[in-house]
């Protein structure tokens, strides 16, 4: 058993490792120096950014916010999910749970670009962090769900229960808040880019 591991070790995951590393650095790797490549020209000297923006431009009020819509879009899915997974029920939809990705995918791209537009229009241009926390402020109201699950739906009781459902749980939200969080970067630098692709800076 452990000679088919090492087997598949050496001869799987090495090489993807490999050939990711690669596709990584020729695609995201920037200018032949290691710079990026910006859309339009930099002032070398940080602009100071206005303290007195309305509430709708701060970074505080935007991440919760745009992460109560990606929730709102899949709370209803979620339920039959943690269902399958905690009373075990027979789940069969996949291909519903696959459009819910899809509709989940575009939901956290809208919100956080409006998030960093928002930034944007406040002059914060520091939105790469916001634009991440946007999308990945979602896996918060997916655990709040699952402590309403847990307390409302499930009749677990007991110490090792307790720490089974909860560490799953806060498994689940890390790798979902992680996956939201890139695809909601990922898609306002996209944004951000396009927009001042054609900026002409005196």
């Amino acid at each position: 058993m452990i000679v088919k591991l090492f087997f598949l070790w050496t001869f799987v995951s090495v090489p993807l490792a490999v050939f990711g590393t690669l596709i990584g650095r020729h695609q995201f790797g920037g200018s032949k120096k290691g710079a990026q490549n910006f859309p339009c020209r930099v002032n070398s000297i940080p602009r100071p950014i206005p303290e007195d923006v309305p509430w709708y431009g701060e970074p505080k009020y935007l991440i919760p916010l745009a992460g109560l819509l990606p929730f709102g879009s899949i709370f209803i899915e979620l339920y039959y999910v943690l269902t399958a997974l905690w009373n075990y029920k027979v789940y069969h939809v996949y291909g519903f749970l696959f459009g819910m990705f899809g509709i989940l995918s575009v939901v956290v791209s809208m919100t956080s670009i409006i998030a960093t537009y928002f930034c944007l229009n406040a002059e914060n241009y520091q939105w790469q962090w916001t634009s991440f926390f946007s999308g990945a402020s979602t896996a918060l109201y997916v655990f709040s769900y699952g402590i309403y699950y847990f307390m409302m739906k499930t009749s677990m009781h007991g110490y090792f229960q307790t720490v089974h459902y909860f560490g799953y749980m806060f498994l689940i939200s890390i790798t979902m808040g992680m996956s939201c969080g890139t695809l909601g970067y990922f898609s306002s630098e996209k944004f951000v880019k396009t927009i001042f692709r054609n900026l002409k800076v005196d």
